[in-house]
């Protein structure tokens, strides 16, 4: 080693990916990561929680029965971001420096032109899809009041969280985790003071506002570091690059599937939950979603920052790397599953309680809330099968387990099963965990079978060394 030359630092993200210790690397890319992501979660699991404690159970189910469309920016942001993060990753890994200066410019390009497209056709539309869902009346009302102000935020919430998966790939979490953590903080903050300005009447209006507005102050914090701090990945010309864009939206239209499927998903199960069993169960049904979708945040955390991780190593030809971050990742997902499932699975009814005020509706709901959530210690082996194949850039994989997981297995069970149990309603719970138990078995024979294929290639990169 001449004295130019220096020994790579082991602060350097790359270096630890690729040559730090495995339980280490993992727990600094996790913990910022399950803490950023759960901050995200917040958003609109604290608007309901503060909606409905401070204006109305009608207005928590309004903000619940319109989560699902906000989904259709998390799909967008999620196509761009998770795309992005990925051909970062394997970048860094093959050390293709004019790929990582194409990155920016073309997230910020699709960011631009497709959240104006959800803005606009959102705006439009907003009463027309919240019918959808079965919502009426003053849930319908209040439901269309919140959702236009959230649309018109898109572009906010599409570049922040877009970007911050492309930090997530660079390796650097902890910065990620701080940008998407202060907006949630201040959605927390910003939440009742706006609902008290607004006025109860106008409430929900003050929670959107205040999501809206932290969105706004999360979205220049990720500017200003991509143009100011950001050592690797800078701001360079903003345009269409077409190599870059088929890669990214073949990676990352099954992580988008994953969010824009959630919405019809859920649209239907509103739908169904209202016909079979009326607006009480469309709020057991709001209250469910919501504890299923903050819990599954810690787990999305923990996929965040496995996917740096495979994709640089993967990147990297460094397969045993995988194989060990893969099982150390698996074993941390299942331990933090069990962290949520035992409270859900052992005071049902008080889970309720939070969003619910009525005794009564957590008492019928509790049940259900149990069935719902029984596959859940599970879901950390399979949301990280899916980031796998999203990591290691072969999206099909992915879409076909999404895909099965939110319509092709799921939308039957949810509209026939309820023709089967006594009260129907029921069978919208029981379709989700038929479902998961399905989509768990086909995860685990495609990893096997790429695994599989791995050991080959490395058999074959042995030999020829």
């Amino acid at each position: 080693m001449t004295k130019l030359e220096t020994k790579p630092s082991t602060n350097d993200p790359k270096e630890k990916l690729l040559n730090g210790n495995i339980f280490k690397t993992m727990l600094s890319l996790s913990i910022p990561a399950i803490i950023g992501m759960v901050v995200i979660g917040l958003y609109n699991f604290m608007d309901a929680v503060f909606v409905g404690r401070m204006v109305s159970s009608t207005a928590m189910t309004a903000v619940k029965v319109a989560y699902p469309f906000t989904l259709l920016n998390s799909g967008i942001s999620t196509l761009i971001g998770t795309g992005s993060a990925s051909i970062l990753s394997r970048a860094i890994g093959k050390k293709d420096q004019d790929t990582i200066n194409k990155i920016m410019g073309n997230l910020i390009s699709l960011v631009l032109i497709l959240s104006s497209v959800v803005m606009v056709v959102g705006m439009i539309f907003t009463k027309q899809f919240l019918m959808l869902s079965g919502a009426k009346g003053e849930i319908l009302a209040e439901a269309t009041r919140y959702l236009k102000i959230v649309f018109i935020g898109s572009l906010f919430v599409n570049f922040a969280q877009a970007s911050n998966m492309v930090i997530r790939g660079e390796g650097k979490l902890k910065i990620a985790m701080l940008i998407m953590g202060s907006g949630a903080i201040l959605n927390i903050v910003l939440d009742p003071l706006f609902i008290l300005a607004f006025g109860k009447e106008n409430g929900i209006l003050g929670a959107a506002v205040a999501t809206v507005t932290a969105q706004l102050l999360q979205a220049i914090w990720a500017m200003v570091y991509f143009l100011k701090k950001s050592d690797n990945v800078k701001i360079h010309k903003i345009k269409i690059y077409g190599s870059i864009t088929k890669q990214v939206l073949g990676v990352g239209v099954s992580a988008m599937l994953m969010q824009v499927m959630s919405m019809v998903q859920q649209t239907i199960m509103y739908n169904t939950a209202e016909r079979f069993g009326g607006s009480e169960w469309q709020t057991i049904l709001g209250a469910a979603l919501s504890l299923q979708a903050f819990s599954f945040i810690p787990l999305w955390g923990i996929s965040q920052g496995y996917q740096p991780a495979i994709g640089t190593n993967y990147g990297a030809k460094q397969y045993g790397r995988v194989r060990s971050f893969t099982k150390s990742f698996m074993i941390a997902a299942t331990i933090l599953a069990v962290l949520f499932y035992i409270p859900i699975m052992v005071a049902p009814e008080a889970m309720l309680s939070m969003f619910i005020t009525d005794s009564a509706i957590t008492a019928a709901g509790a049940p259900m809330l149990r069935v719902m959530f029984s596959a859940y210690i599970t879901y950390g082996v399979l949301i990280l099968g899916i980031t796998f194949f999203q990591a290691i850039g072969k999206g099909g994989n992915a879409a076909i387990l999404t895909l099965l997981r939110q319509v092709i297995l799921f939308l039957p069970l949810v509209l026939l099963l309820p023709y089967v149990f006594n009260p129907g309603v029921e069978g919208v719970f029981y379709a989700q965990l038929i479902t998961d138990a399905i989509v768990l078995l086909l995860g685990v024979i495609l990893l096997i079978v790429a695994f599989g294929k791995m050991r080959n290639e490395e058999k074959q990169l042995v030999l020829q060394s």
